[in-house]
């Protein structure tokens, strides 16, 4: 299941990994443990980007998790036979830190769009200053087109084509790594406002993926709209474009092929490896917590005991069946079985901290202890996807009906 990595015992996801694999995931708890993790409260309290975190990744040789081996990459992901691996160093980071984890699948994402959808130039072009100097990538999408209660502001963006390439005018939300990623993949849609996510015109032929520099002056961040409750360090800022020019030769892919294609579902069982990791962390706090404080002989923490080790289980085993539909070409059935596996480890994943803070009681939720964070984090980072669209999505795959299987509209 889950055992500290420096022991030498083998964990759940070892039994599926060979060799080489679990290097790479015990690599990568190993610097959760020792260097990630001592950060998070620090991070999190100053809600800042963790650069310390991915200069360590990137010492670790684990920044390129999913550019290709020929360009220097650990060839990792759905598409390259081998993305159980990854999901589970997502789990060990999501472990140390919830946030962290969000802005390294986001950029570990990223790489697989651009392994998937871009040129060979601009694979040469793009990969290099990631291998070589640990440049760090993103996506956004966000433009909510209604406001939500206490909103002063409306987001949403519009391209124009100018001789050479695009300009791009408006705001994004919900823009991770604002301000420390250098790179960003724009969902835009020449049709007007709405991105992907809420699009109303026929996307397949208008949406457009952009890889826009983010050192261009003409883009700005606007942190004061990002006062959450969790994933703080996410620095999910407002990306504000003042008329900003992106060459035609950073057109990623044809105009819809994100959407016709599906790239969206075979992130969504990305996130639930995160979920994963923060149910990782609370089974594991409860243990040491319930050993050091001699509890293990009480019934019902027992029982809370028992159903967090099944959860986690549970966990893991839909992870790696929907894994294995992807590394076996199986790409319908991975994309509906991803779904509910996202849908149901946001659920054992919830229900493990809540187990944890039951057995441990208050003082789990009292700092420094981690569980207060995790609590506050696995709160927001849930709501990346409505769960009531992801189980309708689901319901509606099995009855036969039509469905969005990339952002569950209705």
């Amino acid at each position: 299941m889950t055992v500290a990595v420096e022991t030498g015992e083998r964990t759940f996801a070892d039994t599926y990994l060979g060799e080489a694999q679990r290097e790479l995931v015990h690599r990568t708890a190993r610097l959760a443990q020792e260097r990630l993790a001592p950060r998070a409260a620090h991070y999190d309290r100053t809600a800042t980007f963790p650069l310390e975190d991915f200069d360590d990744l990137f010492a670790a040789g684990l920044h390129a998790p999913t550019v290709p081996r020929e360009h220097g990459g650990l060839g990792l992901g759905p598409y390259r036979g081998d993305v159980f691996t990854l999901w589970m160093m997502t789990k060990e980071i999501a472990k140390a830190d919830l946030s962290l984890a969000r802005c390294w699948e986001g950029h570990a994402n990223s790489l697989v769009l651009l392994d998937g959808m871009a040129t060979p130039q601009q694979k040469a072009r793009w990969f290099e200053g990631i291998v070589a100097r640990g440049e760090k990538w993103v996506a956004w999408s966000g433009e909510p087109q209604s406001r939500a209660p206490g909103d002063t502001q409306s987001f949403g963006t519009s391209v124009e084509r100018v001789e050479g390439g695009y300009v791009i005018d408006g705001k994004k939300a919900f823009c991770t790594s604002a301000g420390g990623a250098r790179w960003a993949l724009l969902l835009v849609n020449t049709a007007g406002p709405g991105g992907a996510r809420h699009a109303t015109a026929d996307a397949a032929a208008t949406l457009l993926l952009i890889a826009c520099d983010l050192d261009d002056p003409s883009i700005r961040f606007d942190g004061s709209w990002w006062d959450p409750i969790g994933m703080r360090s996410t620095v999910s800022h407002v990306a504000i474009f003042d008329r900003t020019f992106i060459p035609e030769e950073n057109l990623v892919g044809e105009p819809g092929q994100y959407l016709r294609e599906g790239w969206q579902t075979c992130f969504v069982p990305h996130y639930a490896s995160a979920f994963l990791g923060a149910a990782e962390a609370a089974y594991d706090y409860a243990l040491a917590h319930i050993r050091s404080q001699g509890k293990g002989d009480d019934p019902y923490v027992q029982h809370h005991v028992a159903k967090m080790a099944m959860n986690v289980e549970t966990a893991h085993l839909w992870l790696k069946h929907v894994a294995g539909l992807w590394e076996s070409g199986a790409y319908g059935e991975a994309q509906v079985a991803g779904s509910r596996a996202r849908h149901l480890v946001e659920h054992l994943a919830v229900e493990t901290v809540d187990h944890c803070i039951r057995a441990c009681g208050a003082r789990a939720l009292n700092r420094p202890s981690p569980m207060e964070r995790v609590l506050r984090d696995l709160a927001i980072y849930v709501r990346h996807d409505n769960d009531d669209q992801v189980l309708a999505t689901i319901g509606k795959s099995i009855l036969g009906r039509s469905f969005d299987s990339s952002f569950f509209k209705p």
